[in-house]
């Protein structure tokens, strides 16, 4: 992969041009000083400029690129890793995307249809259907409508989706709105009580640390949680997949790196301590995802060979499943019996580290069923301004499963937080998992 802006801030020559993306609806001009995005589909459009970026993805830019054979193609990244997004080369911009935008009721909820129409990829698992969820919007539409009126039209057609992965943010009438379904039982079980989540969270990372006793260490910002239960137990709890640094340049090479040294050196200082024990407990019980390569260097930590951790396609590429593999780590590792637990918490890139375990015939899962939504969303601005964040990328185990909206059920069924204890219920079933480690020291440290 090449690096689209150079180091005097200018565009690779090689990159420059008119590029449509294939199953993403959009379209890139690329000149000397810079990338410009236009969002494709039914329409053509820019959406308003120089507004904050409302979410991390509507952050996010393409940032490398690799030419693929004869020079009509290429291969787009946002960061090395990811999933590989074919753009082909166009000999000029669509006329459709030089006319004005049309910012009307009308023109939104068309375009809002049509990036659901043709990149949502869950109709199937989260009915009723497109069409049926179609004629419910066109009926609340009515000439004359304002904002507020738009936006409840639309957020119906969303209702019941049951996708944390697919939401509708802005602002209406000065008051900032969201729309998303799909938080599973637990949180807003937990949202309901005095404190709620911060509450909670806090409450579960001081009894951690306390159980933990003299071996208790964080890193992260206190998103990495470990230590060694009963002198035999590795217990390391990983609550998100990135945030381990203050940088907010969020998909900068810069950010990358900064967030993989702050992760290895954690996990590092982890497998050090847990070397020689009879096992290890990883707790994603609580990850509320991120980064997908943080995901996959997780289970690289317990790996002995090379695998597949999961594979991703999007619909009206043309390309077959991108396999995602996943080397072992060339830091320290655990050989041992590994106990992965989780909830209904655990969600997109704690769902793909859980997923990627499960290769692994050393992994046990233990606890409930994760949330069921692993897509990466695909940030879709509207022609208003309002940013539309859906589930465009379909995740599956190597053997071609794929777990959305279901969620991985566990091998081993236990409550991990109770309705009558979410706290002390947590280390409950901690201390059941770990008398599930078989008394036999299998597990080593393996040096760089």
């Amino acid at each position: 992969m090449q690096s689209i802006v150079r180091s005097d801030g200018s565009t690779d020559p090689a990159v420059r041009g008119i590029w449509r993306s294939r199953g993403y609806g959009w379209v890139l001009e690329i000149d000397e000083a810079g990338v410009t995005r236009t969002q494709e589909g039914t329409t053509c459009y820019r959406p308003p400029a120089a507004r904050d970026a409302q979410s991390e993805m509507d952050s996010a830019r393409y940032r490398y690129f690799r030419p693929l054979p004869g020079g009509k193609a290429a291969i787009f990244q946002l960061l090395e890793g990811d999933t590989n997004v074919v753009f082909d080369r166009l000999p000029a911009l669509p006329a459709a995307c030089s006319a004005p935008t049309d910012r009307t009721p009308g023109a939104v909820a068309t375009a809002f249809l049509d990036h659901f129409e043709r990149h949502y990829a869950f109709f199937d698992r989260r009915p009723p259907g497109f069409a049926a969820r179609r004629a419910a919007l066109r009926a609340k539409m009515q000439p004359g409508m304002d904002d507020a009126q738009l936006w409840d039209a639309l957020a119906a057609f969303m209702e019941g989706l049951s996708d944390s992965h697919t939401k509708l943010l802005d602002e209406v009438d000065g008051q900032r709105r969201r729309v998303q379904d799909g938080q599973g039982e637990t949180l807003p079980r937990i949202g309901a009580l005095d404190g709620g989540e911060p509450a909670w969270l806090g409450a579960l990372i001081e009894q951690t640390t306390a159980k933990l006793g003299e071996s208790a260490r964080t890193a992260g910002g206190g998103r990495i949680v470990w230590g060694v239960i009963d002198g035999r137990v590795g217990y390391l709890q990983v609550f998100v997949m990135g945030g381990f640094t203050e940088r907010s340049d969020f998909a900068t090479p810069q950010w990358a790196e900064a967030e993989m040294a702050a992760f290895h050196d954690a996990l590092d200082r982890a497998m050090a301590d847990f070397a020689g024990l009879d096992g290890v407990i990883v707790d994603l019980s609580n990850n509320r995802g991120g980064w997908d390569q943080i995901a996959k260097a997780l289970p690289a930590r317990f790996l002995d060979t090379a695998q597949t951790g999961f594979t991703t396609r999007v619909r009206g590429t043309g390309l077959a499943p991108f396999p995602h593999t996943i080397m072992p780590s060339s830091g320290l590792r655990f050989s041992g019996p590994v106990y992965v637990m989780t909830s209904d918490v655990t969600v997109s890139g704690g769902e793909l580290a859980t997923l990627a375990f499960r290769q692994n015939p050393r992994v046990t899962q233990v606890g409930t069923r994760t949330r069921g939504a692993f897509s990466t969303p695909l940030a879709k601005p509207l022609p208003n301004g309002w940013l539309l964040e859906l589930a465009n990328e379909t995740f599956a185990a190597p053997d071609g499963a794929v777990y959305e909206e279901t969620g991985l059920t566990p091998q081993i069924e236990l409550e991990i937080y109770p309705e009558e204890a979410p706290v002390a219920g947590h280390w409950d079933a901690v201390e059941k998992v770990a008398a599930m480690v078989p008394r036999a020291r299998a597990g080593s440290a393996q040096p760089r």
